[in-house]
């Protein structure tokens, strides 16, 4: 038989009505003769709301304590919907990450999976019944509960189908798959039927929030494809494949992205010497601050200028934390600017097509916008604009690329 994993987010399983309705897309699946993992989040914003009960009990209370508690929301939505299959006559068994077990290293809210012993679900499904999987958690070898930090339930997911060797995981959503923009700023942005991997782990570093990048990652290493859904409407999604399409006249771009959280930093007149990027980016690194792009340029009289960007929450750390550094280095200044927007074309197409540069250049310019920054790499174009020219710019771009034709 063929095997499934489906995952349902919050806004899917927010009420007893919804996660009523999941069941019933679970008994389609069953129906067409498929084995089942379902993994599910925290019913609805109930994860927001242990985090604020959290703080006004205990602000600083202890990592481990935080993960003993934020883990209970999905055993809650796991239950409830093992619940809702039974009573429609399908056997189901509900387990958290500690019974499964799916296996962690002890960095708590931000576990990183080791391990997971998929016999008890695979036992489950030679049974006949559906496993209910409580997404976003694990367990140390210690036997401490951890949490996978943001987008954990997907990660859980594509993990699981992994672990099983299933034949597709299906990431049920808000959205019915992923398009060649955001549909809230480019209203004839389309639905793609396919993208690759590479192209999603693209979509996604770059401000796309349909799948966060440790999921994709994950399928990318095991080859497991992925299938956007709609837990509301039916349709074929979009489906994210290891393999790319042979298709003779692929597009060069199949869509563009907008990030509005990034920050610039500049660091003014530095000396140009041996170190001096070594001694800024080692420090920025050891705070665990991520770096994106970099431009530096060509000094004069032995100084230079130095520009990077940042996450827009981590800009005022990383200025203090720079401050001195710059200063014993005899750098003239230091210098930070939210007020910045990351636009990106992305597509496994750019391998084969020349001019999309030119092209991309040519439409920001015709709108008056200026490039602050620029980088690329094998499939993809990223500028830095200001960031009140980020929807003019997106709308620009997905205009030139032709991406509203199907």
């Amino acid at each position: 038989m063929t095997t499934v994993v489906c995952k349902f987010g919050g806004t899917s399983v927010a009420d007893v009505e919804r996660i009523n309705a999941v069941a019933e897309t679970l008994m389609k699946h069953r129906a067409d003769g498929e084995d089942v993992v379902v993994v599910v989040s925290a019913m609805g914003k109930s994860t927001d709301a242990l985090v604020e009960m959290a703080a006004e009990i205990n602000p600083k209370g202890s990592a481990r304590e935080s993960d003993v508690l934020l883990s209970t929301g999905e055993q809650i939505t796991i239950a409830l919907l093992s619940m809702a299959l039974e009573q429609r006559g399908q056997p189901a068994r509900s387990y958290t990450g500690a019974q499964i077990p799916i296996v962690t290293d002890s960095r708590h809210g931000s576990a990183r999976i080791k391990d997971i012993n998929p016999d008890k679900m695979r036992a489950d499904l030679d049974a006949g019944r559906v496993v209910v999987a409580a997404g976003f958690q694990g367990v140390d070898e210690q036997g401490n509960i951890t949490t996978l930090g943001r987008g954990g339930s997907d990660t859980t997911a594509v993990a699981l189908a992994a672990a099983l060797k299933a034949d597709e995981c299906r990431i049920y959503t808000d959205v019915d798959g992923v398009y060649t923009a955001d549909p809230r700023i480019v209203p004839d942005a389309r639905r793609l039927d396919r993208i690759t991997v590479e192209e999603m782990l693209e979509f996604a570093s770059l401000g796309a929030k349909v799948l966060m990048t440790r999921s994709v990652e994950f399928a990318g290493r095991y080859q497991i494809p992925i299938r956007v859904l709609s837990s509301f409407e039916p349709g074929p999604g979009t489906l994210i494949t290891f393999e790319e399409d042979d298709t003779v006249e692929q597009p060069s771009v199949s869509g563009i992205t907008h990030d509005l959280d990034d920050a610039k930093i500049t660091i003014r007149a530095v000396p140009d010497k041996t170190g001096i990027a070594h001694a800024i980016f080692g420090a920025v690194s050891d705070a665990d601050f991520n770096v994106d792009m970099i431009v530096q340029n060509i000094g004069d009289d032995g100084m230079t200028d130095l520009t990077f960007t940042v996450r827009r929450a981590e800009m005022e750390a990383t200025l203090a934390l720079l401050e001195p550094i710059i200063s014993e280095l005899g750098a003239a200044s230091i210098s930070g600017d939210e007020h910045i927007a990351k636009i990106s074309a992305v597509g496994v197409g750019m391998r084969s097509h020349t001019g999309i540069a030119a092209t991309m250049f040519e439409a920001l310019s015709a709108e008056n916008i200026n490039i602050q920054m620029i980088s690329t790499s094998e499939i993809k174009i990223s500028v830095v604009v200001e960031d009140k020219y980020a929807e003019l710019a997106v709308r620009a771009l997905h205009r030139a690329f032709r991406l509203d034709e199907a």
